[in-house]
């Protein structure tokens, strides 16, 4: 006669082992988001006339601007020269950063879409 309720079988020790592989997980996570937030990425636009660099903290580090493109009759063009380096940048870190989460979490894929 089957008993109700409760675990069977060896249950409890596969729960223990799911415990510890989501323990060393997130330790991994953590691990690798505080590497990736002293990292910087660096983009340019306009041909390199604008260049900035980002943190993974996804802050704006630096901007560098050729003499070149400094133009008092044109700033709307610099302004959009400077969006564009700085959204590409920060694509850059954010790409990265899903990557190295997605390589820790992978084996969690079929958890019933839990996210980590």
């Amino acid at each position: 006669m089957a008993k109700r309720g409760g675990f069977s079988g060896g249950m409890p020790g596969n729960m223990q082992n799911l415990m510890k592989q989501a323990q060393k997980m997130q330790k991994q996570m953590e691990e690798r988001q505080k590497e990736i937030e002293e990292k910087e990425w660096e983009a340019s636009a306009g041909g390199g006339a604008v260049t900035v660099k980002v943190s993974g903290k996804k802050e704006l580090v630096s901007v560098k601007l050729t003499k070149e493109v400094v133009d008092p009759d044109d700033i709307e063009m610099l302004e959009d020269l400077i969006l564009a380096a700085a959204n590409e940048a920060l694509r850059k870190a954010e790409d990265e950063s899903n990557e190295v989460m997605n390589e820790i979490t992978n084996g969690f894929g079929g958890l019933g879409g839990l996210s980590f």
